[in-house]
Order: C-alpha cells, then structure tokens, then sequence
C-alpha cells in the first residue's frame, strides 16, 4: 500500500518560462494552464494568498486540467497575517466558500502559510486549528500548515498539529528553519533552493535523494535525516504532494519533471 505521489510548480504564469525555457515557442498564454496540466501532476496556486476568485475561474482550471491532477490553493493573507489568529474565523469562512469547491476531485490541499516573524503561541494557534472545516458543501478539505519561526520547532506543536489533522509543511530552504514531522494523512513538501547553474534545478544524485524520500513519504515512513522535533508518527500510506518552488524559480518545472521521471511518469 502506498500513497499517491504528485510533483508540481508554483502557478503557471512566469515570464521567464515562456520562449523554450519551460513553454514551447509562442505558445499562446490563455493555454499555459493546459500545457503545464500535462506535463506535472500538480500546481500551489499563490494568487489566492492575494485575491479572491469567482467560482467560474476555479471551474475552468477544472475543465483545463487533466484527471488525476490537483491544484493545492494558497489561503487568503486575511487569514493568516492577523495578529490574533482565533479572529479568523470570517476570514477562512469567506475564503472556503468563494467557490473552492468548483473544483472537486481536482482540489488540492489548502496552504496556509505564516510569515517567518509569526511564532508559536500554542493557544491561539490551537484556535485557529479549530476553526478549519473538514469539508464545505460534500466536498473534503484537506490543509496544510507552512511555519517558518524557530519556535514552531517543539512537540507541542506537532501534537496540535496531530490533534487537528492537518499536515505540517517539510520545506527545505536556505532561508528559514525545517520540520519534517508528519501530522496529517499527507505529506506535503516545498523544495526552495534550486540552483540556476543546474539545468534540472539539482544534481542528479539529489534528485535521486528526494525521489527515494517521496517514496518513503507515501509508504507512510518518516524519512532519516531529516529534522524531527516530536516521536514518529504511525506508519500509514499517505498522498504526497512535492513542490518545486522558489529557490531558482526558472528551473522548477524542469526540475519536476526531473523528478517525475525518476517515479516512473513520463
């Protein structure tokens, strides 16, 4: 038994992508959502972090994208940059029910994601756990929680974590603390520090290193090396989602693909 694995880039609008570097030659903008559908398995949407969108937008990236492909959504900054994160309840409220669920099979977990000057204050941050819907009209919500302050780095948050159900997010960055403590029914990984000079964003070797550890993810096993603050969780098969995103952002779909490969797609 073992989970899904899914590979993906952040959104699919980027400049520098166009003209051979990721899209062919003059393809046409209003098609880039259908081209970078088929060639990963998933894409973290940003500009939800920013705007709101009307049902209609989340319904044609569903009809665009292939079956079997999901698309993991930034939540609002009005959720998650309050000072006092219990208050957000109107905030998630507005940002689940603008028309998410359009999308249905083809919904991703939420992202929600804290600015690294946000730290661990575990009541409130248990109040804001409590205020994530399981669901919104028939349709599952899965949620994702991305820290990125040193102080997130003990057991009692992993517990919460747990509690709730929600993933904590393994980001592997040169810039910010990591955890890789599993919590949720997924994994859900952010790779930030691809390297320009690389053609494919990494060496081949650390490919092949994240490739084996992607696998370990969805057979349920807490991958060794990594950074660990809380006792394993029970090995279980979980849905893995890997993004490649930030770091060298030119390299990212080249380097999912690469990885993508390396599991047996393409």
């Amino acid at each position: 038994m073992t989970g899904t694995i899914r590979v993906g880039i952040g959104g699919w609008t980027y400049e520098p992508w166009k003209d051979g570097a990721f899209y062919p030659p003059k393809w046409p903008a209003k098609r880039e959502l259908e081209y970078a559908s088929r060639h990963v398995t998933a894409v973290e949407v940003n500009g939800t972090f920013y705007s709101g969108f009307k049902p209609a937008t989340f319904a044609n990236w569903r009809d665009t994208a292939p079956d079997g492909f999901v698309f993991a959504l930034k939540a609002s900054r009005y959720c998650v940059t309050r000072k006092v994160l219990a208050e957000a309840g109107e905030s998630i409220a507005r940002f689940v029910g603008q028309g998410i669920v359009e999308l249905g099979e083809k919904l991703g977990p939420i992202l929600w994601q804290f600015a690294a000057t946000r730290k661990f204050d575990a009541e409130d941050f248990a109040a804001f756990l409590a205020l994530l819907p399981d669901a919104h009209q028939g349709v599952a919500l899965r949620h994702a929680i991305h820290v990125r302050h040193e102080s997130f780095a003990v057991p009692e948050f992993v517990a919460l974590c747990r509690a709730a159900k929600v993933a904590i997010v393994h980001a592997r960055s040169d810039d910010y603390p990591s955890l890789a403590d599993l919590s949720g029914d997924f994994a859900y990984v952010r790779i930030e520090d691809a390297r320009e000079e690389e053609p494919e964003g990494f060496a081949a070797a650390d490919l092949d290193a994240l490739a084996a550890r992607a696998r370990e993810w969805a057979a349920g096993v807490a991958p060794a090396g990594l950074p660990y603050v809380a006792d394993a969780a029970p090995a279980r098969p979980r849905d893995t989602f890997v993004f490649m995103i930030n770091g060298a952002k030119v390299r990212a779909p080249a380097a999912a693909m690469a990885l993508l490969r390396r599991l047996g797609h393409g």
